[in-house]
């Protein structure tokens, strides 16, 4: 029997085929279609992994169940309550799904999945408690408390994008201000670099954006930084406080074994890694007492298929 993932990105939807020891067999993609009908859409997924599966000499009945982490929420029962890039509102996947696969499918948000699988077999293994926040378009986090996924009663936490960090602040997409994403995610980077570089046109940051600012992406800045720019380090110096003051509030709040930073932004590596371990500390209330540690997530892009699969 194998189990099978599926991470549901942005612009394409990852399948992958995982045997007992957590590793990725086969893996197969499509492209993620919000023009679609959510009926459609999930046709198409169902439809993939039954190809995947047949390519790889195996049948409908060798599947142990799917896994599905999706950029959303979704109830025990299997339905996406909603799910803001694809559109979907109360979808019932399960059902969907099953008209074409037959076999147990469960739902969670990609990051929880993600959290899960670098506590079991990445970074954070061997803890009982970890916080993991992916800094990547927005900002997700995914919650391990003994060893279990903590996504609130209502299946609704673990949102600390979405947490304020201005009061009055910036707007953000959900419909509120001054929330944790609009500060320190690869978009608020974008948006911090192009402000510098409208009253410094000399930073490396425009240089290497061939001198159009709406080129400017967040490895730019990075890399600017990194080359000692002192545009870019002004800029990475704010992303890097903010970011700082949110693993501060898990701290305070949690007071989890470690904290894991993943997503698209942390292959920064050293420079955020030690930024935020040198800058937390001074947000944090109890500094006399062990502070927990701050790792990369080591999983990559495979710890979206591996920790769906590991649901149920």
């Amino acid at each position: 029997m194998v189990r099978i993932g599926v991470d549901v990105g942005g612009t394409g939807i990852q399948v992958g085929i995982v045997n007992d020891s957590n590793q990725i067999i086969a893996q197969d993609s499509i492209v993620t279609r919000p023009d679609l009908p959510f009926t459609e859409q999930i046709r198409q997924m169902a439809e993939c992994i039954l190809s995947l599966v047949q390519s790889n000499g195996l049948q409908e009945q060798d599947i142990q169940h799917v896994g599905v982490g999706i950029p959303g929420i979704a109830s025990p029962e299997g339905v996406v309550i909603k799910c803001a890039n694809l559109g979907w509102n109360h979808v019932p996947f399960r059902e969907e799904f099953n008209r074409v696969l037959n076999r147990p499918v469960y739902l969670d948000n990609d990051a929880n999945v993600a959290a899960l699988a670098e506590s079991i077999i990445g970074i954070s293994a061997g803890t009982s408690s970890s916080v993991f926040i992916t800094l990547g378009t927005g900002i997700g986090s995914g919650i391990i408390l003994n060893g279990k996924i903590w996504s609130g009663f209502h299946g609704i936490g673990g949102e600390l994008g979405h947490t304020i960090l201005a009061l009055d602040g910036l707007p953000c997409n959900c419909g509120n201000h001054g929330c944790l994403e609009r500060y320190c995610s690869a978009t608020a980077i974008i948006r911090m670099a192009r402000e510098a570089v409208a009253t410094h046109p000399e930073s490396t940051i425009l240089s290497k954006a061939g001198g159009n600012p709406d080129r400017i992406n967040a490895r730019y800045v990075t890399d600017a930084a990194r080359e000692k720019d002192p545009v870019a380090m002004e800029v990475f110096a704010r992303f890097i406080r903010y970011l700082s003051q949110a693993v501060a509030n898990v701290v305070n709040f949690l007071d989890p074994e470690m904290i894991v930073l993943g997503g698209g932004v942390s292959k920064a590596g050293a420079i955020l890694l030690d930024g935020v371990r040198e800058e937390y500390w001074k947000y944090v209330n109890y500094r006399d007492q062990p502070m927990p540690p701050v790792h990369l997530a080591i999983l990559g892009p495979e710890a979206g298929i591996i920790g769906a699969a590991m649901l149920g």
